[in-house]
């Protein structure tokens, strides 16, 4: 066995529940829950439904328009902040579907997916006695690069209700102190599936200006609303312009997930400080990916025909799930649904949501993601949704039924 090594990696793996504590050799450094649950369905021929990626690439137009970059020599590194023509596709985007005004050369800065730029935001504006708001359940990144900054993560609770998961408005002033340097929003919500209200987020840009925070929002799915939800960016709310980083990314909406091309914008003076950190983690990446992205964006129909696919597939899986005794809470936006699993972990004598997960491709060929993955141990929100599982609905419809069919194995004879 090999000794722990020192460093801050030691606080990411705690913060994200990789690394128990009294832990002394690297054999006891365990695997994301993602990574488990992959290689799981991997090892027992089980249907995937636990990692949001799609199974179908994106607009055969798009690709192509890579292809060409690479034989024209988009091949080298591209500009710092990004290709103009990108930077400028951005602020094109915000401005026809927002109203947002931003400025391409000095408010806008091109990143490795939107996980760098999280990351690049976090780890610049926040530190060893700042706090970092976020709602809980969270995204597992979040918790790791607040603890890289050296920060405290301060979680908030999506609250379930008959309605869906929504903000804990009280929670969230209560847990906002002169200490709060950031708080950090997604919307549409991974893992939940919800879509803030207007009411919600303007509870958060009040908080934020009474402390005098700056919000960075998570708006990769901010095409991937479903029915009547309508994604509102904290940006356009009045007075918040001026203190928001908002993110988002090419992956999600267009399906091209492995390209890995992100960005964030906002104040000259924010993406400045972004900037600075990002340039020294990848300094750049995907080239003849930039312009066929800024191709994409100028697309406003893949997208939207992408969510209608999505609703439909949504619906189709939560019939399912329902079927085989789950509890679904709807989701309004995303590629997840999340499912309580009480009366099968009862039935079949399991501890909770996680053995299940691991349980479910001997059960049933399946494989889910717990929700205990998206919380901090032993939280109040953990203990809400220890049975629960997310599943992912971004897959062919031909998948989904084929899990839909297996899954009907755990409904009570």
């Amino acid at each position: 066995m090999t000794a722990l090594p020192r460093g801050a990696w030691q606080d990411v793996a705690r913060a994200t529940g990789l690394l128990a504590p009294g832990a002394t050799s690297t054999a006891d450094v365990a695997a994301t829950i993602f990574a488990e649950m992959s290689a799981l369905a991997v090892s027992t021929g089980a249907v995937n439904l636990g990692q949001g990626f799609p199974d179908v690439d994106g607009p055969a137009a798009v690709k192509a328009a890579a292809v060409r970059a690479i034989e024209a020599g988009a091949n080298q590194y591209p500009p710092g902040p990004g290709i103009p023509e990108l930077r400028a596709a951005v602020a094109a985007h915000q401005q026809r579907h927002y109203g947002l005004d931003v400025d391409p050369d000095t408010e806008v800065l091109v990143t490795t997916g939107a996980t760098e730029a999280l990351a690049s935001a976090i780890l610049a504006l926040a530190g060893p006695g700042d706090e970092v708001i976020t709602l809980e359940p969270f995204y597992d990144s979040y918790a790791a690069v607040i603890a890289l900054a050296g920060a405290t993560h301060v979680p908030v609770a999506l609250a379930p209700t008959p309605g869906g998961f929504r903000l804990d408005v009280a929670a969230l002033r209560a847990a906002a102190s002169d200490r709060t340097r950031i708080l950090l929003v997604n919307s549409p919500h991974n893992p939940t599936g919800t879509v803030l209200t207007r009411d919600e987020l303007a509870a958060i840009a009040q908080v934020a200006c009474e402390r005098d925070a700056v919000v960075v929002t998570d708006e990769v799915y901010e095409h991937l609303t479903f029915d009547d939800a309508e994604h509102v960016p904290l940006a356009t709310l009045p007075g918040m312009a001026e203190r928001t980083l908002t993110i988002s990314s090419s992956g999600k909406s267009y399906s091209l997930t492995g390209w890995k091309i992100g960005w964030v914008h906002g104040p000259a003076a924010l993406v400045t400080a972004v900037r600075t950190v990002k340039q020294f983690l990848t300094y750049v990446s995907g080239a003849p990916f930039q312009p066929a992205i800024a191709q994409a964006l100028a697309d406003d129909d893949a997208p939207r025909e992408l969510a209608a696919s999505l609703a439909h597939r949504r619906d189709l899986l939560c019939d399912g799930l329902r079927a085989a005794e789950f509890d679904v809470v709807v989701p309004q936006g995303t590629y997840f649904v999340v499912a309580d699993a009480t009366r099968i972990i009862e039935r079949f004598g399991l501890a909770d949501g996680v053995e299940l997960s691991r349980r479910l491709p001997e059960l049933a060929g399946v494989v889910g993601v717990p929700m205990a993955a998206f919380c901090r141990p032993g939280s109040p929100t953990s203990e809400r949704l220890r049975n629960a599982l997310r599943f992912t609905f971004v897959k062919q419809e031909a998948t989904l039924r084929e899990a839909i069919a297996r899954l009907r194995v755990l409904a009570a004879q």
